[in-house]
């Protein structure tokens, strides 16, 4: 709100417009200095399920606009002073009364001989051309908490690009890509993992190894299980982000039909079409079962 209303300098002479109204605010002469403010950057940073689900530490090289070595982004040779601005005379701000029909109407603009700063160098530094800043690169060291998303962005304070003659820094933007895992699929705080079994696997029962964010765990598969059915292992997804209690792992159950068969095992299928266990018999409707499709193919 305060940068919204020092737009408003123009009309009220300088002042927050209520201060104005209401008899407060800066005497005249008094103006505020500006006070220059660095860029802000922005990079992305790839991450896998693993240090989504973990949190990470981060050390990457950043090319950016830093303090010039030479003059410590002072923008003055050493040894050399500043002069208080002769226009402004170290306000920072000019000032310029008009008459109109309304009366006399003063107007407040940044000094163009400092640039809102109140004093200019005498001697500019050689390197930096009085700038304060050159081109260069940081190391910046960051942690990244467990539980970030594809495209959140974190902020870190001051590693932005450095400011002209020693004003204040601006942020470094980091924006979350998550890297696409080969097994597991992410949905929110839960990971879907699909899980192909053959015809007699799924009749008999077995166990069976499946991955997850801390490696292999394995699981029992009942004898009779059906094509669709989802297992669900607790705790076992992703954590929320600032958060304690952890999405699950779903393992959505496919069964696998074989598509060539040698004639021995072509016998032995037509045996067991000809026996009762072998007909379907859905029984009761599945009320889940087209919930469990829609979740699978999301």
């Amino acid at each position: 709100m305060d940068d919204i209303f020092s737009h408003f300098g123009d009309i009220f002479g300088g002042q927050h417009p209520f201060e104005s109204f209401f008899g407060g605010g800066q005497q005249a002469g008094q103006g505020r200095r500006y006070v220059n403010k660095g860029t802000n950057l922005r990079i992305k940073v790839k991450l896998t399920l693993q240090e989504i689900a973990n949190g990470v530490e981060k050390k990457i090289k950043v090319n950016k606009l830093i303090a010039c070595k030479e003059c410590s982004g002072t923008g003055a040779e050493k040894g050399s002073s500043f002069n208080t601005c002769k226009t402004c005379q170290g306000t920072g701000q000019v000032r310029r009364v008009t008459n109109t029909i309304l009366g006399q109407m003063q107007t407040t603009s940044t000094c163009p001989t400092c640039n809102g700063e109140g004093q200019t160098i005498i001697n500019r530094c050689k390197k930096c051309n009085g700038s304060g800043v050159e081109k260069g690169e940081e190391l910046i060291t960051f942690n990244i908490p467990p539980g970030v998303a594809d495209g959140m962005q974190l902020s870190l304070s001051g590693k932005g690009n450095a400011a002209e003659h020693g004003g204040i820094p601006g942020d470094l933007i980091i924006v979350i890509e998550e890297i696409e895992d080969a097994q597991l699929q992410r949905d929110g705080e839960n990971l879907l993992y699909e899980l192909f079994l053959n015809m007699a696997d799924a009749t008999l029962g077995c166990s069976v190894e499946i991955p997850t964010i801390d490696g292999k765990a394995k699981i029992k598969i009942d004898p009779g299980t059906q094509s669709g059915k989802v297992v669900r292992l607790k705790g076992k997804g992703l954590p929320p982000v600032n958060g304690y209690q952890k999405g699950d792992l779903l393992v959505h159950i496919n069964i696998w039909t074989p598509q060539t068969l040698t004639q021995e095992e072509k016998n032995l299928m037509e045996k067991l079409k000809a026996s009762p266990n072998f007909k379907p018999n859905p029984g009761k409707r599945d009320k889940g079962f087209f919930d469990r499709m829609r979740d699978s193919f999301r």
